[in-house]
């Protein structure tokens, strides 16, 4: 029983890799040309209205893309998330002054 439970974990842990979704806010043209309907033109062009308008507020924003139509959302939007992209550091806390170095 306690294998059978084991494996049930492993199971659900795989699995919920899958379930996440593609984030169309970081997802690269090989993720996006594996969704249904979404070759690679269809990928280059969601990648290249992200670079030039920033990045997508819903899943709705696709339409915005040339090429990217209704049709196409409802047929894949099971399988997207719209995840946030992280702030860059802030690089002036990184910076470590010569007296803060430990001596040798």
């Amino acid at each position: 029983m306690q294998r059978f439970l084991q494996l049930l974990v492993i199971f659900f842990v795989f699995n919920s890799a899958v379930f996440a979704g593609v984030n169309i806010n970081t997802a690269s043209e090989a993720e996006f040309e594996a969704l249904k309907g979404i070759g690679p033109a269809k990928a280059k062009a969601i990648i290249e209205y992200r670079n030039q308008h920033g990045h997508f507020k819903s899943i709705d924003d696709l339409e915005k893309v040339s090429g990217v139509g209704p049709s196409t959302i409802d047929q894949i939007r099971d399988e997207l998330i719209v995840g946030e992209i992280a702030a860059a550091p802030d690089t002036e806390k990184m910076v470590v002054k010569k007296e803060e170095l430990p001596s040798k």
